[in-house]
C-alpha cells in the first residue's frame, strides 16, 4: 500500500508514509499500527525516551528486513523536531532527535523505529546521567524463573542503599531494573556505581547472577554494568521490539514480577493495559537517589575496575584465558549460524559435551549496523577432543574483530 495518511497529534500533523506497509508480517501490523501504537502509549513512552537524546534504530523494510542505527538526526525534518549535540567517547558529534510529544514519536515511527533508544541524560544536562540501568541478560539455557529471583535481588540490594527500582520487560529475553538518581555524577561514577551493584548482587547469588564481562566467563544471569557506559542505550519502557510477535518492553510493579512472561505484552495488547491501568512507573521521577552508598562499597569491595565496552579507549583489564575457539563471522546472523552448524557437522564428539553457555553468539556493533560472530568455549569438551581453531566459515573479511 502506498501513498500517506495524515494523523494529528499534540496539535500537530504528522504524515505517515506508505502506512500500509508490513513491518511485521507474521501478526500483520503495518507501519500505520505502529504509530498509532506509540500514540496510545505517548505518556508512557515519554517519561522514558522524552526529553532525552534518542539514537534511531530503523527498520525500513520490518522486522524481516536488514535494520542500521542512525545517531545523526535526519537532515530533512520538522521544524518542531528538537535535537542537540552529542560528543561521543570516539570523539565524533552527532545532533540527536529529542522527543518531546506524541507528535515526535510518531514523526520517528514513521521512519521505522520500531524502538526507542535513550541516553540516560536529559537535554538540558548531557554530561550528568539521571538513571542508573540495571540489565539483566541471561546466558543461553537460563530460563524466565530465574531472572525473576535475580531481579528481587536487584531489588532488595537496592533499598538496601537507598535507591528504588523500577522493572521492566526488555521485550526480548531479559529483564530491566531503572534507578533515577540525582544529577550530581559522571557517567564514569555511575558505571562504577552500577559495577559495584554487580557485584555484590553476584556475592549475594553467586549461583544465579554474574558481573563477568567477557562472555565465556559468564554463568547465570549476567547484570551489564556496561549499559551505564557513555555513548550506551537501552530499549526504553514501552519499545516494540524487533520480534516475530512484536513484544514490548513493558513497565512492571514489583508484585507483577512474579508472574508476569515476557510474551504477555504486545503492540497489540499494551494500549489496553496502558488504558486500564495506566502506567506503572508514573512516580519513577519522584524518586531520585544517591548513588554515594554504591560508590562507597566500590572502594570497599577492592576489586578495581572491570572491562569495558571493546570501542571504549580505556585500559583493560587482563582477560582469563579460556579454550575459545571462533567459528565464524557474517552480516547475516543467519549466515554465521549456518557456517555453526557445518562446524558441529565436522566435530560431533566435541559437540556432545557443549553446554548451551558454550556457544558465544556475538551481535557486534558496527558504525551502522551489526553483525555476527560465532565463537565456542571449549572448556567442557576433553583436551584430546578439542578442534583446533580452523579457518574462519563464514569469513567476511571486511568485518573486524573488536
Amino acid at each position: 500500500m502506498s501513498g500517506r495518511e495524515l494523523l494529528t497529534a499534540a496539535g500537530r500533523e504528522v504524515a505517515v508514509s506508505n502506512p500500509g506497509k508490513l513491518l511485521f508480517p507474521k501478526p500483520g501490523y503495518t507501519k500505520l499500527d505502529l504509530v498509532r501504537y506509540y500514540l496510545a502509549v505517548a505518556e508512557g513512552a515519554l517519561r522514558g525516551a522524552g526529553g532525552r537524546p534518542n539514537m534511531l534504530v530503523r527498520y525500513p523494510d520490518g522486522v524481516e528486513g536488514e535494520f542500521f542505527y542512525q545517531k545523526r538526526a535526519p537532515k530533512t525534518r520538522p521544524g518542531w523536531i528538537e535535537v542537540v549535540s552529542l560528543r561521543f567517547p570516539s570523539g565524533r558529534s552527532a545532533d540527536e532527535i529529542v522527543p518531546r510529544d506524541a507528535a515526535a514519536l510518531a514523526w520517528m515511527a514513521n521512519l521505522g523505529c520500531l524502538e526507542l533508544h535513550p541516553h540516560p541524560v536529559r537535554a538540558e544536562d548531557l554530561d550528568h546521567p539521571d538513571e542508573l540501568r540495571v540489565d539483566l541478560d541471561p546466558v543461553p539455557g537460563v530460563k524466565w524463573p530465574q531472572l525473576r529471583e535475580v531481579a528481587r535481588v536487584v531489588e532488595a540490594t537496592l533499598k538496601e542503599f537507598g535507591l528504588v527500582g523500577w522493572p521492566k520487560t526488555s521485550g526480548k529475553r531479559g529483564m530491566h531494573v531503572y534507578v533515577r538518581i540525582e544529577q550530581r555524577w559522571s557517567f564514569d561514577e555511575v558505571r562504577r556505581a552500577a559495577l559495584a551493584l554487580a557485584r555484590e548482587v553476584e556475592r549475594r547469588a553467586p549461583k544465579m547472577a554474574t558481573s563477568k564481562w567477557w562472555k565465556e566467563e559468564r554463568q547465570g544471569v549476567f547484570v551489564d554494568y556496561n549499559q551505564n557506559a557513555k555513548d550506551r542505550t537501552v530499549a526504553a519502557a514501552y519499545s516494540v521490539r524487533p520480534t516475530e510477535n512484536a513484544t514490548v518492553s513493558a513497565p512492571l510493579a514489583w508484585k507483577e514480577v512474579e508472574s508476569a512472561e515476557p510474551g504477555d505484552f504486545t503492540l497489540a495488547s499494551m494500549p489496553a493495559r496502558f488504558k486500564k491501568f495506566g502506567d506503572c512507573h508514573a512516580a519513577i521521577d519522584k524518586n531520585a537517589g544517591s548513588i554515594e552508598k554504591l560508590l562507597e562499597l566500590f572502594d570497599k569491595q577492592g576489586l578495581g575496575d572491570a572491562p569495558w565496552p571493546p570501542y571504549y579507549r580505556k585500559k583493560q583489564p587482563p582477560r582469563s584465558k579460556l579454550p575459545v575457539i571462533e567459528i565464524g563471522r557474517a552480516k547475516r546472523k543467519e549466515d554465521a549460524l549456518a557456517g555453526f552448524e557445518r562446524w558441529k557437522k565436522r566435530h560431533p564428539k566435541a559437540v556432545s559435551h557443549l553446554e548451551p553457555a558454550d556457544v558465544l553468539v556475538d551481535a557486534m556493533r558496527g558504525r551502522y549496523a551489526t553483525w555476527t560472530r560465532i565463537r565456542v568455549n571449549l572448556q567442557h569438551v576433553p583436551e584430546r577432543l578439542r578442534p583446533p581453531q580452523e579457518p574462519l566459515d563464514p569469513d567476511e573479511k571486511t568485518l573486524s574483530s573488536s
